[in-house]
């Protein structure tokens, strides 16, 4: 028996079970003690039924069921069901703020949260797509970064960059670090944004975590405190198309009845509509005005208008016509 055996059974014990044994996999008493051999660690059968009671008490849920004079012992709840951890990793697959190798890692992880039959159910689940992940290897480390600042309510500088045609990094502002209050984290179209107060601007901006570099905490401590106290990120990021700026407008929409859904995914479903009564309903949603809003609204063909106020008209006028212009 390797050194510290005895003191190490139980913790191996543990380990087996939970790698090989599930719902529907379970081990009998024979082929617990073979496994611990291959550790090392001798047992007898007593110990193991005094160490599996441990393990109850615990909080492991090891269940002992009768089959051909045999008993068997397995694990039949874990802190993450399998359709759980299948969620999760849908989610780390399809988010494209997390890099290709970052997500390889997580999932990684998740499946050792599960037993090893239905770790190969979570393998077969991974599949290679062309998505678009993010080339930033260091997101998950920027997040961390922010949420420390916040925590401690310091400011923050960093590098803010473009990919150039060469995908290469392209630093703004020829590389000069930003110094901003950081506030909130949002996650918006797939992206992940830090929405933070600009104080020499004396404005509230947004900016792609992905495409931050070198934070660091500066210890002084964060300005726009009275603004953000009554600032609502959600509804901020609900007005924005892609994060984009633009004056904020209260819009009137006319749409066809069966886009109702379609409004309320994007504007909330606290959004007010009037039923004209003629197959169509009219809205009124603040938006921060900007070419992206406008694509999204011809996107919709004639089933979602601008119909208000009239500067908004003469706008996204002036933009259809210019794109026209440029495909002549």
């Amino acid at each position: 028996m390797k050194t510290g055996g005895k003191k190490l059974k139980a913790l191996y014990l543990m380990k087996i079970l939970l790698d090989e044994t599930d719902e529907n996999n379970a081990l009998t008493m024979e082929q617990i003690i073979s496994k611990l051999d291959a550790y090392g660690i001798e047992a007898e059968r007593k110990s193991l039924y005094d160490d599996i009671n441990a393990l109850r008490d615990y909080g492991v849920d090891v269940i002992m069921e009768k089959r051909d004079r045999n008993s068997y012992y397995k694990v039949v709840s874990r802190q993450f069901e399998l359709a759980e951890l299948k969620l999760l990793v849908d989610s780390v697959q399809s988010a494209r703020f997390i890099s290709e190798k970052k997500s390889n890692e997580l999932i990684k992880k998740l499946e050792g949260l599960a037993s090893r039959y239905d770790a190969s159910q979570l393998q077969h689940q991974v599949f290679v797509t062309e998505r678009v992940k993010s080339q930033n290897e260091k997101i998950l480390y920027n997040i961390d970064a922010i949420h420390r600042a916040i925590e401690q309510n310091s400011t923050i500088t960093f590098k803010y960059f473009k990919l150039n045609i060469r995908k290469k990094q392209e630093f703004r502002h020829e590389g000069a670090r930003y110094e901003m209050s950081p506030w909130a984290l949002t996650l918006v179209e797939e992206n992940y944004y830090l929405v933070a107060y600009d104080a020499q601007a004396g404005k509230i901006k947004y900016f792609r975590v992905d495409k931050m570099d070198g934070i660091n905490m500066t210890g002084t401590p964060r300005d726009g405190r009275s603004i953000f106290i009554k600032f609502d990120v959600a509804q901020y990021a609900k007005k924005r198309f892609r994060m984009y700026d633009g004056q904020e407008t209260v819009v009137r929409l006319r749409c066809k009845n069966e886009y109702a859904d379609v409004i309320f995914d994007r504007f909330g479903t606290d959004v007010m509509i009037h039923d004209t009564g003629d197959g169509y309903f009219e809205a009124n949603v603040t938006v921060a005005v900007s070419r992206h809003f406008y694509a999204w609204v011809m996107a919709m063909n004639d089933s979602v208008v601008i119909v208000g106020p009239e500067e908004v008209q003469k706008s996204v006028k002036k933009f259809i016509t210019e794109l026209y212009e440029t495909y002549h």
